[in-house]
């Protein structure tokens, strides 16, 4: 609920200093995920937060440009950038890390493909800066690290449209996707 508290919160005052200098400028950039334009398996409660945060965030783009030219509202979607994400249990408070139950199998496998894609990620967070930057500057909405990945959305995209079954995600390395089947079938 991050991003929904900073929007509640920062956008009236944001929308407020706009009212009282027709100069200011301000942007709301707000994090999802190309997860949230995907749906990679074995990641269901990760992938549906990351399609609300781009559900929001397109929303609130469209409600600023009702009420003003000032505030612009964008959505970064990054892909695997080596930021330490992956291990974000490392922020949980102490007082709330026996209340974690233990993970179950496609958790404990989800997390090791996590790993291995987040930690072998070629754009710096440094770059990301950069792109968010850049974006902001275009009044450009959308901000992608690794647009490549673009066409993995628009096959997604293509699977609505026609309507179509959704495609194989593994389908370019098949590898990848039977040994996940053999990992999760495995008694």
């Amino acid at each position: 609920m991050g991003v929904a508290h900073g929007v509640r919160v920062f956008t009236p005052m944001m929308l407020a200093a706009a009212k009282a200098d027709p100069s200011w400028r301000g942007h709301i950039v707000n994090t999802a995920s190309m997860a949230g334009l995907l749906n990679a398996p074995n990641m269901g409660v990760y992938n549906v937060t990351k399609h609300a945060v781009v559900s929001l965030s397109e929303t609130l783009y469209q409600d600023l440009s009702l009420v003003t030219d000032q505030v612009h509202a964008h959505v970064l979607c990054p892909y695997f950038v080596p930021t330490g994400i992956h291990r974000s249990e490392r922020n949980r408070p102490e007082a709330f890390a026996d209340a974690q139950s233990r993970p179950t199998k496609s958790q404990l496998i989800a997390q090791a493909m996590s790993d291995k894609a987040v930690t072998s990620g070629k754009v710096s967070a440094a770059e990301v800066v950069q792109f968010v930057f850049e974006a902001m500057a275009q009044q450009r909405f959308y901000i992608y690290s690794h647009p490549k990945s673009l066409g993995h959305v628009q096959t997604r995209l293509e699977d609505i449209m026609t309507p179509r079954n959704p495609s194989d995600p593994f389908a370019a390395r098949p590898e990848i996707g039977a040994r996940l089947r053999a990992d999760l079938r495995e008694a």
